[in-house]
This record gives structure tokens, sequence and C-alpha cells, in this order.
């Protein structure tokens, strides 16, 4: 699995105009479904979104994590992030999970996160999706479990 990590100030996701999730100061996470994952990558990735320390401390160094500055986390589902972008000019999603794996597989990880932190919103699966965010540094990490 993979996540592009986000430092936000404020991030949302909408659906056909409605708004699905929507976070303050925290992480926003697109997150990518490879073949092969399964459920402990799901809790390899949920343990470092968590514990990734990419917030200031009072000395201004990336030293603290989500849960110590009190930040929302919000999960997005985005197959192109496990695109293979080496060869051509056109992306190969060859090494992404089929769709039904990917949606158990980003739901395991919705459940798991939800059940370590309360602030946890989400996108929706498969859908056509909106997301605003205001980067905050700019921060921006991608994770691998």
């Amino acid at each position: 699995m993979k996540a592009l990590i986000q430092r936000v100030t404020r991030a949302s996701v909408a659906v056909e105009g409605r708004t699905v999730g929507a976070i303050g100061h925290g992480l926003l996470a697109l997150v990518g479904v490879e073949k092969g994952d399964d459920e402990a990558a799901a809790d390899r990735l949920v343990h470092k979104l968590l514990h990734y320390r990419v917030f200031s401390d009072s000395d201004d160094k990336m030293n603290l994590d989500l849960q110590q500055v009190d930040g929302g986390l919000l999960l997005v589902s985005q197959f192109t992030l496990v695109a293979d972008t080496r060869k051509g000019l056109r992306p190969s999603f060859s090494s992404a999970a089929p769709p039904g794996e990917g949606h158990r597989l980003f739901h395991y990880l919705l459940e798991q996160a939800e059940a370590a932190w309360p602030r946890v919103e989400c996108g929706e699966f498969a859908a056509s999706m909106e997301v605003s965010l205001v980067n905050d540094g700019p921060v921006t990490f991608l994770l691998e479990s």
C-alpha cells in the first residue's frame, strides 16, 4: 500500500457537490492499494499514518505525530497512485489491486484507523471526487507499507 500524505490546515472531499469528508488541521492521505497487499500492509500503514512525525514541536522541528497534535485524518482512495509511469507516455495500472480487493482493503484500512483514532474522515471509494486542501508547509511525503 502507498499513501501520499500532506500536512494540511484543512482538507475536504466532495462527491457530486456533496461534502463526504472534511478535517481541519491534520493529514490528508491519498491511498493506493497494490496487488499483493494484505491486512498486514494496511495495519502497518495505519501505524505510520498515526505515528509519522511531520508536525512541528516548540522548536519548529518535525517531532510530533498526528495524535500528539490532535489532528484529523482524511483518507481518500486513489488507485492512480500505484500507476507505473516509468515507460511511455501513458500510465499502466497493472500493479493496482483489482477493484474488489482494493475496496476491501481500503475499507479495512479505514476501519483500523477509526478504531485507533476518533478523528478519521474518508472519501467514497471508486467515486469521482473533488479534493480540496490547504497544504501546510508545504509538507508532502510518500509512505509505503
